[in-house]
């Protein structure tokens, strides 16, 4: 109520450095965080933090520009769970899958689907999924189905809830705007205006195909993925770990739970690698790129434990590509950091 009624006297009265929780309910406070940031000029005297990221950020974009950094805050990381160090970024360099086979192990497949099925919101990896139903439909109702349309000034919340169950059943695929339309029954300029704003707010990420002077026959369409494979599994209603498992979705959803794994490792660490998938008209794909250096690093991601049984044959349709092609690897079920060959490492999904 002081923030709201007297935002002048609010900043006045406080200690600073401080941290003001939800500050988009009192947009007011801005204009006066300015004033106190440019009277001090002394930095890191203000943390805002939000849960609403319209309102949040739009106020920040008006007020603060060039006065503010802004974090997009992940999800609970695997090596956070498991007090493993943060660092290096997952970078499938000989030195640093070196250094994770030091502080990290294997993880049982079935354990894996269940970190995955629960999700990495804190609420839940506290809890270890209990009360997943009712915390994911709270999550879909307060968030997705209020915040959410509100900003888009949606009617036709059985249509967007039917997007949001559409969009969490293509995760791991290419994307498709004419299929979600159809799926929908919306327009596709609605769709890519309903995926912008998922974008926006971290929901989902869409990691780009890979194609420098591209050569012809290269995909052009962005991969989408979830960023929470729980809420992922909520709204494909993949009620427990074991059927989603054995499921249709047990591929797409271990590839969504090992690359969104990647992005919290090169975001806490600052990384500057950019992501990208590789696939050409002769179906030959690489699931991720991470470009670092100058170089590309190749990431295969496999349900098998028995690499050399699966099909994988290497990275050779990477030698078209006017880029140098750094250390590999292939994230699986494997037990224990083992060479493929001089160029790619077998590497335990428990390590990301």
């Amino acid at each position: 109520a002081a923030a709201q009624q007297d935002p002048a006297g609010f900043i006045d009265r406080l200690r600073l450095p401080a941290l003001i929780d939800e500050v988009q309910y009192a947009p007011d406070l801005f204009p006066y965080i300015k004033m106190a940031v440019d009277e001090a000029q002394q930095p890191g005297q203000f943390w805002l933090t939000g849960s609403q990221h319209f309102p949040m950020m739009k106020d920040v974009s008006e007020s603060l520009a060039g006065r503010v950094g802004v974090f997009e805050l992940q999800g609970i990381s695997l090596a956070e769970e498991n007090g493993r160090p943060l660092t290096p970024a997952f970078v499938p360099t000989v030195e640093a899958l070196q250094q994770r086979q030091e502080a990290a192990q294997a993880i049982p497949l079935q354990e894996i689907y269940r970190k995955i099925w629960r999700g990495s919101l804190p609420r839940m990896v506290l809890d270890d999924g209990d009360e997943w139903q009712r915390f994911y439909s709270s999550y879909v109702t307060t968030y997705v189905e209020r915040d959410v349309p509100a900003y888009l000034k949606i009617g036709d919340l059985l249509a967007f809830r039917t997007f949001m169950q559409a969009t969490a059943a293509r995760s791991g695929q290419l994307l498709n705007y004419r299929d979600l339309s159809k799926k929908v029954g919306v327009s596709e300029p609605t769709i890519k205006s309903w995926l912008g704003v998922l974008q926006a707010t971290g929901l989902i990420t869409l990691i780009p195909p890979y194609f420098q002077n591209r050569p012809k026959g290269l995909y052009k369409t962005p991969k989408l993925y979830f960023m929470d494979t729980g809420l992922c599994s909520y709204l494909t209603r993949w009620l427990n770990p074991e059927v989603l498992e054995s499921g249709a979705m047990a591929g797409a959803i271990l590839e969504t739970f090992a690359i969104t794994e990647i992005i919290k490792s090169l975001s806490y660490n600052g990384s500057p690698a950019t992501l990208y998938f590789y696939r050409d008209n002769n179906r030959r794909e690489v699931d991720l790129l991470i470009e670092q250096a100058g170089h590309l690093h190749p990431v295969e991601i496999k349900k098998s434990a028995s690499i050399r049984n699966s099909g994988f044959k290497g990275f050779r349709c990477l030698d078209s590509l006017n880029t140098p092609i750094g250390h590999g690897c292939v994230l699986s079920f494997h037990k224990s950091l083992t060479p493929f060959d001089s160029q790619i490492d077998l590497v335990p999904i428990g390590y990301l």
